[in-house]
């Protein structure tokens, strides 16, 4: 699958894709095909191309500090959060594995499901080779139990888009469960599509974010715009 590489001297529209910026958090709006943080590939990834921004934008002459507390998988779009202090990155990474930051994806799906709302409790074993997941029985080795809710907000005479509520965090979650209940993600190859997407991305999208600030502890709720390549098919859009 190919992907566009990012260059870190040309920012394009970063500045308009931040959602949320402040002394110690930075929350970024995503597009297919982007890295959170660098991996075999030598890609540039997100993480060095906001440093470089912020350096040029700020006029910083050292290091620029920005901590990765979560990632999000490359062909998947939306929200990402970004700690500017080494206080913020301990506080969120803690955040995410407790469960107190809430967050809420769309999935535009090929099929409807088969109820318009419900929970998936799952059981998940990880293929490293092949990089995918798959639904396994209780007791099985290395699996881990998954759970989402989903609702059925919006369709199309072709898709359906649900909003997926996280339980669990485990490799693949959504995109996993949901091909499971037959409702296979647009684009997504890996798992059942009938065909890609022509930006290489699917069309899995963490729209929403909730919670309280590390540091301020004030309350935090961010919602980011699906790609330009969901209009015309999203009908929220």
């Amino acid at each position: 699958m190919e992907y566009r590489r990012l260059d870190p001297l040309e920012f394009g529209d970063l500045s308009s894709r931040i959602l949320h910026e402040d002394n110690h958090v930075l929350v970024f709006n995503k597009v297919p095909g982007e890295i959170v943080q660098g991996d075999k590939t030598g890609d540039e990834c997100l993480a060095e191309t906001l440093k470089a921004y912020i350096a040029q934008r700020d006029s910083k002459p050292g290091k620029v500090f920005l901590g990765v507390p979560h990632r999000l998988d490359r062909p998947v779009s939306g929200i990402v959060i970004f700690a500017k202090t080494s206080k913020a990155l301990s506080r969120l990474s803690e955040m995410f594995r407790t469960g107190d930051i809430h967050k809420t994806y769309w999935a535009l799906c090929q099929a409807a499901p088969p109820e318009e709302s419900g929970e998936l409790v799952d059981y998940l074993v990880r293929n490293e080779k092949l990089n995918k997941s798959f639904t396994t029985k209780a007791g099985t080795p290395g699996a881990k139990e998954a759970r989402l809710r989903y609702k059925l907000i919006g369709r199309t005479d072709r898709y359906y888009l649900l909003a997926v509520e996280l339980l669990t965090g485990r490799h693949h979650q959504i995109r996993c469960q949901l091909s499971s209940i037959g409702c296979v993600i647009k684009g997504d190859l890996k798992y059942g599509a009938s065909r890609s997407n022509p930006d290489g991305g699917i069309c899995l999208h963490s729209r929403e974010v909730r919670f309280i600030h590390p540091v301020k502890k004030e309350e935090v709720t961010l919602l980011a715009p699906p790609p330009s390549s969901w209009k015309g098919i999203d009908p929220y859009l």
